[in-house]
């Protein structure tokens, strides 16, 4: 056991939200909501409000074991179960192999280029390449990620605000204010609106609950949380070693498991003080700027093509770059498809990231004994680079239309979702002492996020697999 280190500012503790909010720009945000809104329009926008919410809780219970203990949380479900690695390495690798992003990244520049489809494949593989590149290079793990993540965020984000001042107007902005609460319309063959509460006629539930998965990061990624935690210093991770360059000479084996502290009253104090500044940064961070990004692209989306949408691929973007050019010249639709390209790479960089880690690590924690050192760095990369080859391989045998490749992956999420809230829960209540564990009111919320998760899960399947 050690002391607990002292919290810092908030200003210190900014980061590791930043890249948990990249793994969702380039699904749930820029695709998924927008695509549902300009079909359906902002009736639907509660789910995403509700779906952000939910992962905010969970990830914050993800935080809450790394500070006590400065260990990812995949070392704590270890030492419940040696079933857990398995199943994380399986639940990660299946749906985060498909190279949704990069495919659609891609087909962004193929469009703008006029390439055909040989030069998107090309392309798309050259995308993937050049991640793994980035990710190897880079000094450490978490810095090049935080860096790559805040700067797209905060450039993409005014720049998506603006683009919404300009071509949205007030009846919007009402619409979705009623979309909060469930309350929707359509219009019929006369011309008339149709009411309806939480769900119009004809919505895929597959969709939907995509859209619900995405509405964060979705399914094990948001696990990666706590290496972010401990990578970044916070808590009990201030004594955690991290991911260092392949290319570094000096690679240490490490520790996998973490340290934690007496229970003195001052530790006790810390920690509260811990606890506020991590709920304080994800708020701000994650669910905030998340929101905001989700409510912005999905406006955006319902007011230039509201009952227009092409189902097919990115059509629908490609779409709203012609509205964009027509009202406000070829120049805004070119800025808006760049930031659309920028947000799916981002994406991709980080999904590889964190996939990576979370298959790496498992695969360590299947034969892991307690102080016994391991070799992170070299079973990071060889999962890096063992999905991107993976990414090449379906690529090139010619699965790459990305909104179909990004739904199958969010159901498939969505189900592992399922599974992480009362495994977490499960967790905490085993390995952290009662006065560090979530209030009665925290663990009643727990709950029913995972009620809801279950229940739509087990629609979807129903009426799609059975």
């Amino acid at each position: 056991m050690k002391d607990l280190p002292p919290a810092p500012r908030l200003k210190n503790v900014l980061g590791p939200s930043f890249i948990l909010l990249g793994l969702a720009l380039g699904s749930g945000e820029l695709i998924l909501w927008p695509y549902l809104a300009a079909n359906y329009g902002l009736g639907l926008i509660w789910g995403a409000a509700l779906g952000i919410t939910f992962q905010f809780l969970l990830n914050l219970e993800i935080m809450r074991y790394s500070l006590v203990w400065g260990e990812s949380i995949f070392v704590g479900f270890r030492r419940l179960s040696r079933f857990w690695p398995l199943w994380f390495i399986v639940s990660t690798f299946i749906p985060w192999s498909l190279p949704g992003f990069s495919s659609a990244t891609s087909q962004i520049f193929s469009y703008f280029f006029n390439w055909g489809p040989r030069q998107e494949t090309f392309l798309s593989i050259a995308l993937l390449i050049l991640t793994g590149l980035i990710l190897t290079i880079g000094k450490t793990l978490y810095r090049t990620m935080e860096w790559i993540q805040r700067t797209i965020i905060l450039l993409g984000l005014p720049l998506i605000l603006l683009l919404v001042i300009l071509l949205t107007n007030s009846r919007d902005w009402l619409e979705l204010a009623a979309g909060l609460i469930g309350r929707g319309y359509s219009i019929n063959s006369q011309g008339l609106k149709e009411w309806w509460w939480l769900f119009p006629a004809g919505v895929s539930w597959a969709s939907f609950l995509g859209a619900f998965a995405y509405s964060g990061a979705g399914g094990n990624l948001n696990l990666a949380q706590s290496y972010y935690v401990k990578e970044k210093g916070l808590g009990m991770g201030r004594y955690s070693s991290k991911i260092s360059s392949l290319f570094q000479r000096k690679k240490e084996k490490v520790l996998l498991e973490g340290e934690t502290f007496p229970l003195t009253k001052e530790n006790k104090e810390k920690f509260q003080h811990w606890w506020r500044l991590i709920k304080t940064e994800h708020a701000l961070v994650f669910w905030l700027l998340g929101f905001l990004t989700i409510v912005l692209l999905a406006v955006l989306a319902r007011s230039l093509l509201w009952g227009q949408a092409d189902a097919q691929g990115l059509n629908f973007i490609f779409q709203e770059k012609t509205v964009i050019a027509k009202n406000l010249g070829a120049s805004g639709g070119i800025l808006f498809l760049l930031i659309a390209a920028l947000m799916l790479y981002s994406t991709q960089l980080g999904v590889l990231e964190s996939s990576a880690r979370i298959i790496a690590e498992n695969i360590l924690l299947l034969s892991w004994r307690p102080g016994i050192k391991v070799q992170a760095s070299r079973a990071f990369y060889f999962a890096l680079w063992g999905q991107i080859v993976l990414g090449i391989i379906i690529l090139a045998a010619g699965l790459q239309e990305p909104r179909f490749l990004l739904t199958l992956a969010a159901i498939l999420n969505a189900v592992a979702m399922t599974i992480l809230f009362p495994l977490v829960a499960w967790l905490n209540r085993q390995r952290l002492a009662p006065e560090l564990q979530p209030s009665p009111g925290g663990q009643i919320f727990f709950f029913l996020a995972f009620l809801f998760f279950l229940i739509f899960s087990g629609l979807t399947f129903s009426k799609y697999f059975f």
